[in-house]
């Protein structure tokens, strides 16, 4: 006969999707009843409009057939204004491993010294160059590759990540804690997600700053191997931002191959070099166009992301050719700018991560 006992074990690994953590461990599966071979339990979710409710019943009902059952009654309920607090507490909770008794907490436990989580600030000199292109398909190949992956989209006049991954779905909010929301295996925090109708934002410099905290404060990112950042173009109060609260980040500066493009981008890649972070290197977006007869038309000029690369000392990590996806808007998960992983543009991003990896000593599983 099946007991509740068996019934609690087989449900920690069935995890809640947002959370990443086991529905027992949470303390979400309660009330359980056995009657033979029917088992019947209460479900009780974050929020009465869970995003995810169908796949946490699927899991359930799976895990318990599989101990035998043949009826599985699954009735959903959802947490108290203070049962959310809780969980927002346990969320937050504990210290990182290598932190000192004593010592103050950092704003998130992954930007506490000895963190795991590498920072990758993706940069231009100017608008227009493709880099939330290339944010988005970087993220999505690292995460391809089996890594932990978040995309912070700061550039918060200019928010588009969302929209270009097709992202409909918004955050979920536990108290006063932000789930990210997840797409292609890349958790995602954008300040498209509390705008309505595209409204443009009308801020000063120490708001953002404010937003880019809130990103990091009242998000639960969970374990990321890589947390990417979508900067705005330019060196303006975001750049500096993300200097001083990140200051062990990355940069991959995207540039075309115009000699102009290329000359703009210097000033974020000389940037760096001032607060002493570290640049991986050159990304040369829409480097050329492959015609139909296989031939390249360098449309925008020529050895714009070499020179740059050269000027900066690093190394030119990708040249993208200019190109949009063949994605069709019937399939199952459509994106209008992610381009599928055995396409031409798929398999170049691909060996851009791979390049990132090696960069950064995550080569390993």
């Amino acid at each position: 006969m099946i007991t509740k006992e068996q019934v609690l074990e087989a449900l920690r690994d069935v995890h809640d999707p947002e959370i990443n953590r086991s529905l027992v461990e949470l303390n979400m599966i309660r009330n359980i009843t056995i009657e033979g071979k029917r088992v019947g339990l209460d479900v009780i979710l974050t929020i009465a409009g869970c995003p995810l409710k169908a796949k946490i019943e699927e899991d359930v009902r799976n895990a318990i057939k599989a101990l035998g059952a043949e009826e599985v009654d699954v009735r959903f309920g959802s947490m108290t204004d203070e049962e959310r607090a809780a969980l927002s507490a346990q969320l937050r909770g504990g210290q990182p491993q290598n932190q000192a008794p004593g010592q103050a907490r950092p704003l998130n436990p992954i930007l506490a010294e000895g963190s795991p989580t590498v920072f990758i600030a993706i940069t231009s000199g100017k608008g227009g160059v493709g880099k939330s292109t290339v944010t988005v398909n970087l993220a999505v190949a690292l995460a391809r590759l089996g890594k932990k992956v978040g995309i912070i989209d700061a550039d918060i006049y200019g928010f588009s990540v969302p929209d270009m991954m097709n992202i409909e779905q918004r955050p979920t909010v536990i108290g006063e804690l932000i789930l990210p929301v997840e797409k292609f295996g890349v958790k995602v925090m954008s300040m498209g997600f509390f705008v309505e109708d595209n409204s443009p934002i009308i801020w000063r410099g120490p708001m953002l700053g404010k937003m880019l905290r809130n990103f990091f404060g009242e998000v639960h990112w969970g374990e990321l191997d890589y947390l990417i950042l979508d900067l705005p173009p330019g060196t303006g109060d975001m750049a500096l931002d993300v200097h001083t609260m990140i200051p062990q980040s990355k940069e991959i500066i995207v540039t075309t191959p115009h000699a102009t493009a290329a000359f703009v981008a210097a000033r974020a890649g000389a940037m760096a070099i001032r607060t002493n972070h570290e640049i991986l290197g050159v990304v040369e977006n829409m480097a050329w166009y492959e015609a139909k007869d296989g031939s390249k038309e360098y449309v925008f000029g020529r050895g714009g992301g070499a020179k740059l690369a050269e000027q900066l000392s690093c190394e030119l990590l990708a040249q993208i050719p200019l190109g949009q996806p063949e994605n069709h808007p019937a399939e199952p998960d459509y994106s209008p700018s992610v381009y599928k992983q055995d396409t031409p543009n798929g398999r170049l991003y691909t060996e851009l991560a791979q390049r990132v990896l090696e960069k950064t000593g995550k080569t390993g599983g």
